[in-house]
């Protein structure tokens, strides 16, 4: 765990950084793929939308309504309706996560607390190795 401080754009640029960004996800998805089937199930996938820090969750907001939320969410991302995430819709639908919460934080520096395997702290991660290359 570590203090970081981020900003929308800082998630934006590591999002389009394709090699970087590709490469994440992958490991992120065989991470979660435990049984290397190649696909993600719902439940698989239920650990992954909460890391993503997609909806603020109230302590007094009924757990049954969250998981209805991310049900609903997993299966927007699910195109052919199968059932399961193959890697290719893993990453579209990470993607478009990540892009929306680079929208809602915006351009303003925050200080966040961020745990070892959370996905912004990836993103800080990354631009600080373009810091770093810097003339």
């Amino acid at each position: 765990m570590s203090v970081e401080i981020l900003n929308g754009a800082t998630i934006t640029s590591f999002v389009k950084d394709e090699e970087a960004f590709t490469s994440w996800v992958k490991k992120r998805f065989a991470t979660l793929d435990e049984d290397q089937d190649g696909i993600l199930s719902y439940t698989k996938m239920m650990k992954e939308l909460q890391c993503l820090r997609v909806f603020r969750i109230d302590t007094k907001t009924d757990p049954d309504e969250v998981s209805t939320l991310y049900f609903i969410m997993f299966l927007q991302f699910d195109r052919n309706s199968n059932g399961v995430l193959d890697l290719e819709e893993f990453t579209s639908a990470t993607k478009r996560i990540m892009l929306v919460v680079a929208d809602g934080l915006g351009l303003s520096p925050l200080q966040m607390i961020l745990e070892d395997d959370d996905f912004l702290k990836k993103d800080v991660e990354w631009e600080s190795t373009k810091l770093l290359l810097l003339p």
